[in-house]
């Protein structure tokens, strides 16, 4: 399948849903919900090849990641870098506010730097949050007001195009800290090397560890079995936080009663959410936010217990993003520790899997005239040969041959917009 535009980025199924390109183009393309994908660009006019639809392919994530070690600050560690990408520095610990270590989805770490964004240290925070109206969707907001930041608390497990809205960043009256996924840092990092006005408003990009990112059926799926039929009927929706792990918890009204439901991290990421994930995540190299200043998620080599508070783990890999860190210890806000470098193996051993099957999902693509991404400086190959058994060697190539036709990947699919309601 030929990717020169936009449109074909997602009707391969290759878009990770960021934003990025209505961003550049928003008289071509909208960010929609599309039920079975997710966040996806639909054409506003008419799809031609030029040189903008070039440079939106050219920065997209979804079909191009790429290192270049020339700009990686010099402490970088070499001896992790093909698995992790730039490591300067990893920490682990907590923020001191005992409400924000509650609610965030681990250690409240990435609401921490939040938090000191808008006490000062930037001009506001632009990330996700529960759509106002509609809970169970979600939406990018640009806070600038600790209760703005509380209230977008928490790890969104559902689409979200964070990107689309860098236009918040461009035109506020100081720089702001970006918080998205690891695509959607890659695509801040790319789009910064282009704009100017980027990378002069965006002060810091966190990235939140991520194991993929659910289509909208797994939310509604995961209401289903809460007891919501009705997603309208949601007034709240939580997918994590409130301990630790946390728990996922809806609010709303059933059969005219008040009610709130909550699954365990297990019943509803592990058993529902998890296989309603995108295809591009099956095939990304990156899902602990490479491309970011500072990258942060759980550290589940240390299991923790149902409704513990919670710990983070903090990667730090660029000099801007050792800086915001040094800043918040000094300023007492940060419960941490240094730890070893290889504290991200440890405690991600799951995701070193995911970047090893990732070259044999590639080649099973190639072979089977399905579209690819292409990806520099972000290994895969020699960890398919030592971390992978001979078994899981040969899945990852025939699991996704297979894959190609129970999931259409010869084929344009369709990006038909959901109705808002799709209680079906």
């Amino acid at each position: 399948m030929r990717i020169a535009t936009i449109k074909a980025v997602a009707e391969a199924q290759l878009c990770t849903g960021c934003g990025l390109c209505s961003s550049m183009a928003p008289d071509r393309y909208r960010m929609a919900d599309v039920l079975d994908h997710g966040r996806r660009p639909i054409p506003c006019s008419e799809v031609r090849e030029d040189a903008i639809e070039q440079s939106m392919v050219q920065l997209c994530p979804g079909v191009n990641l790429s290192h270049d070690r020339s700009t990686w600050s010099s402490r970088f560690d070499p001896t992790v870098a093909d698995a992790w990408g730039p490591v300067l520095e990893v920490w682990k610990g907590h923020a001191v506010d005992s409400r924000s270590r509650w609610e965030g989805s681990s250690g409240g770490i990435a609401t921490a730097i939040a938090m000191h964004a808008v006490h000062g240290a930037a001009g506001g925070v632009l990330h996700i949050r529960s759509r106002r109206g509609e809970a169970w969707l979600n939406e990018t907001v640009l806070s600038r007001t600790p209760e703005d930041v509380r209230a977008a608390a928490g790890s969104r497990y559902a689409p979200a195009s964070p990107v689309d809205s860098i236009h918040l960043a461009k035109s506020a009256e100081h720089p702001v800290v970006f918080i998205g996924k690891p695509c959607d840092a890659a695509a801040v990092h790319a789009l910064a090397q282009r704009d100017k006005a980027v990378a002069d408003k965006v002060a810091l990009t966190v990235a939140i560890f991520c194991a993929g990112t659910p289509t909208w059926r797994g939310t509604l799926e995961m209401l289903r079995a809460m007891g919501f039929d009705d997603p309208t009927a949601v007034e709240s929706l939580r997918y994590r936080g409130h301990g630790w792990p946390g728990s996922a918890a809806a609010r709303g009204k059933i059969d005219g009663q008040e009610v709130e439901v909550k699954f365990s991290y297990d019943e509803s990421w592990n058993r529902i959410l998890q296989k309603h994930r995108q295809w591009r995540c099956y095939i990304c190299p990156d899902h602990t936010g490479e491309f970011a200043d500072i990258s942060v998620g759980d550290p589940w080599h240390e299991p923790p217990k149902e409704g513990a508070e919670g710990e983070s783990l903090i990667v730090v890999r660029t000099e801007r993003g050792a800086r915001w860190l040094q800043s918040m210890r000094d300023s007492g806000l940060l419960n941490i520790v240094q730890v070893a470098n290889t504290s991200i193996a440890a405690s991600q051993p799951n995701l070193l899997g995911v970047r090893a099957n990732v070259w044999g999902r590639i080649l099973a693509l190639r072979l089977g005239g399905a579209a690819t991404p292409r990806f520099v400086a972000l290994p895969s190959f020699k960890f398919w040969l030592s971390v992978l058994s001979l078994r899981e060697k040969a899945q990852s190539i025939i699991g996704t041959l297979r894959r190609i036709g129970k999931k259409g990947l010869r084929r344009a699919a369709a990006m038909v917009p959901m109705h808002q309601n799709p209680s079906r």
